[in-house]
């Protein structure tokens, strides 16, 4: 898995960019899917927090969070991050076994 971290119109502190990495090990158990997961942090008036994320299967999704502070913009977007990931392990998960419920209707 690709991480790629960057900071817009700021300079990303060592502390932040741990704080980050923590935050990236709760999804671990979707290290195997995730080919890219690049990171963009920005300071405008206000933090905003932006994470694309490529599966290995082709699928692509990007993820925006905002806040006054950086570390609750990056807490919300990985708690929209994890759930983003679980429903497209449930997608896959569909597509692999699409026969198991069929098979139980003409019983």
């Amino acid at each position: 898995m690709n991480i790629e971290i960057k900071a817009v119109h700021f300079t990303l502190h060592d502390d932040t960019r741990e704080y980050l990495n923590k935050k990236i090990e709760r999804i671990h158990n979707a290290e195997n899917m995730i080919v890219d997961l690049l990171f963009t942090l920005t300071k405008d008036k206000d933090f905003g927090a932006e994470a694309t994320v490529n599966f290995r299967w082709g699928v692509s999704i990007h993820i925006k969070e905002h806040d006054f502070e950086l570390n609750p913009a990056i807490d919300k977007l990985m708690d929209k991050l994890g759930i983003k990931i679980t429903k497209e392990k449930e997608k896959v998960k569909e597509k692999r076994s699409p026969g198991i419920k069929g098979e139980m209707d003409g019983v």
